[in-house]
């Protein structure tokens, strides 16, 4: 067996529309074809594949602080740009660096306590 690429994530969620809200017009993500289960949800794409699979669900889940999952990494094209645009929505965020500073890194969450890195190659001057 070869792994060639994390292909998905999903977020089950008392706070389906919210969060399908800040995905979508916050991040940039697009709202496309979805599988008719037999619950509510939205599968949302970027570069014409689904990355982001949200699940609607009775009872709120734990958040990213507590989970075994610490974060989902988005890759965006230009980091400058969703800095500016995370500061313009009044989007709550932090910065890192990885050592090296091969890649910068900043962290929002979402309604549901989600942990999300947005990263781009190169060292981070926020």
């Amino acid at each position: 067996m070869q792994i060639d690429a994390v292909d998905h994530a999903a977020i089950k969620t008392a706070k389906l529309e919210e969060t399908r809200v800040f995905f979508v017009e916050a991040l940039g993500l697009k709202v496309g074809p979805r599988p008719r289960f037999d619950f509510r949800g939205y599968w949302l794409y970027a570069g014409g594949r689904d990355i982001v699979h949200l699940v609607e669900t009775e009872t709120p889940k734990a958040p990213s602080s507590v989970a075994a999952i610490n974060h989902i990494a988005l890759r965006v094209a230009d980091f400058e740009a969703t800095l500016a645009d995370l500061k313009t929505r009044g989007i709550a965020f932090s910065c890192e660096t990885t050592p090296g500073g091969e890649l910068r890194e900043l962290y929002v969450i979402d309604p549901n306590g989600v942990r999300i890195e947005l990263n781009a190659p190169g060292a981070t001057e926020a």
